[in-house]
């Protein structure tokens, strides 16, 4: 059980007596977990499933800077790499390890980071700091894969039209940049209702692409020798020129891998496991290999060998179910976007972004307005300026193998320094697969003149945003604390002072950091106003490295020293996949810690607005604080991020310089 999960007492108190619990009716956990199942295949497994649209045919494509030539001893080294790459990247590094390392059931680069938080201690906080920082660039470079997926996915899929009719040639852009348009535009409304016929979507595709493996390989059986290790590392040795460039493409083949450990929080680690396991490894196998089979029997069918693979009266109909399968894998990985930027605001390494929850049951759910349209421009820009899915394929690479290098090393300290792991077990795991990781960013580095540093340029503006936000921050808290001064001695001057404030009825909300601050609001009413309310809570919020936090832990209550006065601090604890509720928080206080009753529902809310200037001081260079400021602009409006009433809301604002 992960240490975030374990039963907790709130308040030091005796534990409460175990609930009885209800004996489920015999067969119940199965259908649930054949639920779970289903409901991973249709959300976690859309990108890996539907790789091998485009993986063998930008291998041996002409159009490709570095196609493999069309032989049997290629063709056979190609599928030997292909399927054991995926078997040690995704069944080894993510199913079999990575997803051993949860943050209270969570995974993730931004689990591991916070994991490596919890840990520092016994790391060391120089080691922290740039693991972390490592981190932050892999979560940067998902960010640079949410924009190549939907764009790469959906041409793939409506690239099958020119199988079925060479003269919609043409119309294959279009078409593409309709169905990418329509996607981002329904992302409002969520995807509960969608959701639900994900899984058995993708449970008919992977039977699909798996039956349609099968007839090729049955036309020609001897294709299934390149199971045998032998073919890759003959081909490697043999032809290691033409081998190290194919590496670059062979890394399609695990585009995705990343979700099954991002998404584990949804579904559990045994659902995703059993789903990989039992379906979608053995179905993407098997349609590689028919594609394999069908290249070694017909040469010239390398252009789209997935759809020649399909007999000529399901082909339309394979495109149309491929349109809608590359439009589950783009709708999880543009779903990730937004939960990694709204983990990444909540750890403070964005600002506030405006958050909309699109499903009352399944908290996950959220639509982001600004990634939404963020994404969307960059999508269509990369559709019309790569036109192919080819051409894309070059920039894809650099993304996934960046990513899975660092969660691969995060993964290895975590194991060390939070579980005791040996290390010279650590060691010998670790070289193994860090060496292959870094052989295939290797591969993937030859096609940086070919679109590879798209995704390292979107990277590095991912990262240097969020670094830069994260610093400045730092230096606005520490300035606005010599404004606020402290809580403490604001609270005694108010009760010793010889002119006393005058007190108007009602309850009144002050937002703040943290308990050793006084809000700039509450200290303008005093100072400026010369007026108090009779109930005076004083609230911050705290964002836990943990993804949620029970009710009965979320609020702590401190009298600030007086038990009369009607002044009280109140923190607030979330967790940082939880979005805070300042009206329900305060509704869970128990009236006996509040120093009277507080009136909710008439209660007035005062925000302290910071308003940025640049200022001369050497803190970061001109362009980083220009940077700053400007990123400080999209922060969402604070009412509603907090869940304030809108009618009961004051704003007083304050300039810091940076």
């Amino acid at each position: 059980m992960a240490e975030g999960s374990r039963r907790r007492v709130p308040d030091g108190g005796p534990a409460a007596p175990r609930p009885q619990v209800r004996r489920p009716a015999p067969g119940t956990h199965e259908a649930a977990r054949l639920g779970m199942v289903i409901g991973a295949l249709g959300v976690v497994f859309g990108d890996l499933g539907t790789s091998p649209l485009y993986t063998l045919q930008t291998l041996f494509s002409p159009d490709d800077p570095h196609p493999v030539p069309v032989s049997a001893r290629n063709v056979y080294g190609v599928l030997s790499l292909v399927f054991w790459s995926v078997t040690i990247i995704v069944s080894v590094t993510y199913v079999l390890l990575a997803m051993r390392a949860d943050n209270d059931g969570e995974g993730g680069i931004m689990a591991l980071i916070t994991l490596l938080r919890q840990g520092k201690a016994k790391r060391g906080r120089r080691a922290v700091v740039v693991l972390a920082a490592l981190g932050i660039f892999g979560a940067s470079l998902f960010f640079g894969d949410s924009m190549i997926t939907p764009a790469i996915s959906v041409l793939s899929a409506v690239e099958g039209l020119k199988v079925v009719e060479p003269s919609l040639n043409d119309a294959v852009v279009p078409i593409t940049a309709a169905i990418i348009v329509l996607l981002f535009l329904v992302q409002r409304r969520g995807t509960a209702a969608v959701g639900r016929v994900f899984g058995p979507v993708m449970i008919l595709w992977f039977t699909v692409i798996g039956a349609c493996g099968v007839g090729g390989i049955i036309d020609h059986p001897s294709i299934l020798r390149a199971l045998s290790p032998t073919y890759a590392v003959g081909f490697l040795c043999g032809h290691f020129g033409t081998a190290f460039f194919a590496l670059a493409a062979v890394v399609l083949a695990v585009t995705g891998a990343e979700a099954l450990y991002a998404d584990m929080g949804h579904f559990g680690r045994r659902s995703i496991t059993r789903a990989w396991l039992f379906l979608v490894f053995p179905a993407c196998i098997l349609n590689y290999f028919g594609q394999g089979a069908l290249i070694l029997d017909n040469p010239h069918h390398i252009s789209s060998p997935f759809f020649l693979l399909v007999p000529g009266w399901g082909r339309l109909p394979m495109v149309l179910l491929a349109t809608v399968a590359t439009v589950i894998a783009s709708q999880a990985v543009i779903t990730g976007a937004y939960s990694l930027a709204s983990q990444a605001a909540q750890l403070g390494y964005l600002p506030r972004l405006r958050i909309a929850h699109t499903s009352e049951s399944t908290i996950g759910q959220i639509y982001v307005p600004f990634i939404n349209w963020l994404l969307m421009v960059s999508v269509l820009t990369l559709i019309f300026a790569f036109r192919s899915s080819t051409a894309l394929a070059s920039a894809y690479g650099m993304a996934v193998t960046g990513t899975i290098t660092i969660t691969t090393l995060l993964f290895f300290s975590v194991a060390h320094g939070r579980w005791g792991t040996p290390v010279w077990l650590l060691a010998a795991g670790g070289t193994l697969l860090l060496t292959f990781d870094l052989l295939l960013v290797a591969a993937n580095l030859t096609k940086l003149v070919h679109g590879g540093w798209l995704p390292l340029l979107i990277g590095i503006l991912a990262f240097t945003v969020m670094s830069t936000w994260q610093r400045g921050r730092h230096m606005v808290t520490a300035q606005r604390a010599q404004r606020e001064g402290s809580l403490r001695e604001f609270v005694d001057d108010l009760r010793n002072r010889e002119a006393p404030v005058l007190q108007v009825p009602g309850t009144a909300v002050f937002l703040n950091r943290d308990k050793h601050t006084t809000p700039l609001a509450m200290r303008a009413n005093v100072e400026h106003n010369h007026v108090r309310h009779d109930h005076v809570v004083i609230l911050s919020i705290q964002t836990e490295p943990v993804p949620r936090i029970p009710d009965g832990e979320r609020v702590v209550v401190d009298d600030l020293g007086y038990t009369d006065d009607g002044i009280i601090h109140v923190t607030a604890r979330y967790g940082y996949m939880e979005t805070p509720d300042v009206p329900g928080t305060l509704a869970l206080i128990d009236p006996a810690r509040t120093e009277g009753k507080l009136d909710i529902d008439e209660a007035s809310y005062f925000l302290s607005k910071i308003e940025l200037r640049r200022g001369k001081s050497p803190t970061m260079r001109a362009w980083r604080k220009r940077l700053f400021v400007a990123t400080s602009h999209i922060t969402a409006d604070a009412a509603d991020h907090f869940g304030l009433p809108r009618d009961r809301t004051v704003i007083m604002g304050s300039n810091i310089e940076v």
